[in-house]
């Protein structure tokens, strides 16, 4: 099978990617190792333990892709506030939409739910899906790239799209290299409901362990669910993970202060590694890395998959003007126009969450005091305050067409 563009991973990045490039006259072929079907939905399920806190720029690249509509058929819950304080002292700090004029700061979207809304729309265009497919072989030739499929079947294109997340096996077969490290931290998530409504507030408290939030959800109008993501160590994550239903629930409500009360009911839980990872490279002659492919992002701000959305608006921004001026576009000079937008803005995400990491991670008494005065230096500094909220909306910086306001 011959395309004139290949993307390997039909998870969301993925797919947006596949949805900005519909209807541009390209030969698209969409691969993934799952089926891609749409599952029905029940909005009183229970949730997805992995959800997404989705910024304003990527719900309007999801409203231009079509998805929007069918995200919001199913489930997802907007958030107005962001409260975020250290429990090694008095620091804290209050983020609102309402400081630079928005309705919501975001939303929190099970992960799944993101997926079956692009799947919806790719159904009904004109890119090609190829599912239950897994990349076995990899083999650059003269005219591009030939994959080999775990049954055999060899597919062929001159540009190669690598969406298949953190353990990419496009970037592995290709021998990009990447700089990685373990954060020696694992990521407890599951969902919960708790006595009080979480006032479409996420809530996000620094323990010594590591971050422990709280992200509103919404089940038919119930507002007493969270989605939680509690960053620990590996061994504090093993005694989270082994206790049993009732004393999870107290232990929870203990670290979070029971702010929203008495934790009631919670899921099952999933316990995650945390690794940082970043490709030295995003781009090769005829190949393109996007999404957890090229960065993996500590879960701290939950920018990670808003950072694939804009890699994948960029992407398609960049080949859709190359194909209107004639160029080649599995060309390294076109190609390297989507690294230049991409790769400085996705490393300083990077190195700010690590050092949000590292600052609250740290012991020192010096820097337990400076933190906590700094965080309530900043909460009384609206401008400070507005200018953050600013960029995590995506109101600003270099935004690609389909994300603008």
């Amino acid at each position: 099978m011959q395309a004139d563009l290949i993307i390997v991973g039909a998870g969301m990045v993925g797919s947006a990617l596949a949805l900005a490039l519909r209807d541009s006259g390209l030969n698209t072929l969409l691969v993934d190792g799952g089926p891609l079907q749409v599952k029905p939905f029940a909005t009183d399920a229970p949730f997805e333990p992995r959800v997404s806190a989705l910024s304003m720029a990527s719900q309007r690249l999801l409203e231009r892709l079509g998805a929007w509509e069918g995200i919001r058929a199913r489930r997802c819950s907007p958030y107005r506030d962001m409260r975020v304080w250290d429990a090694s002292g008095t620091g804290q700090i209050h983020f609102s939409a309402a400081s630079v004029h928005a309705e919501v700061l975001g939303h929190i979207v099970e992960n799944r739910v993101v997926q079956d809304a692009l799947l919806e729309q790719l159904h009904s265009s004109d890119v090609q899906l190829l599912g239950d497919a897994r990349v076995e072989q990899l083999r650059r030739t003269e005219h591009g790239w030939l994959l080999t499929l775990g049954d055999g079947r060899e597919l062929r294109t001159p540009l190669l799209i690598a969406a298949d997340g953190a353990n990419s096996a496009v970037r592995r077969l290709a021998g990009c290299e990447t700089r990685e490290w373990d954060y020696l931290h694992h990521a407890v998530v599951t969902s919960v409901r708790c006595s009080k409504v979480h006032d479409l507030t996420a809530w996000q408290r620094f323990t010594d362990d590591g971050p422990l939030a709280f992200l509103p959800l919404d089940r038919q109008g119930d507002k007493h669910w969270c989605s939680i993501v509690w960053s620990c160590t590996p061994s504090e994550a093993g005694r989270v993970m082994g206790l049993d239903d009732e004393a999870f629930r107290a232990t929870l409500g203990a670290a979070f202060e029971h702010q929203l009360g008495t934790v009631l009911e919670a899921d099952p839980r999933v316990c995650i590694p945390l690794r940082q990872r970043h490709a030295k490279r995003y781009i090769e002659p005829g190949l393109a890395l996007i999404g957890d492919a090229a960065h993996v992002i500590h879960p701290l701000a939950g920018q990670g998959v808003n950072l694939g959305f804009l890699d994948a608006a960029v992407l398609a921004e960049v080949l859709l003007h190359a194909q209107q001026r004639g160029e080649t576009l599995a060309d390294k000079r076109v190609l390297s126009r989507f690294e230049r937008r991409r790769m400085p803005y996705n490393l300083a995400m990077m190195a700010s969450m690590e050092g949000f990491e590292r600052l609250f991670q740290a012991d020192q008494p010096t820097l337990r005091w400076l933190r906590n005065v700094g965080l309530r230096l900043v909460d009384h500094h609206e401008q400070a305050k507005a200018l953050f909220v600013r960029q995590a909306l995506g109101l600003s910086g270099d935004l690609p067409e389909l994300a603008r306001p």
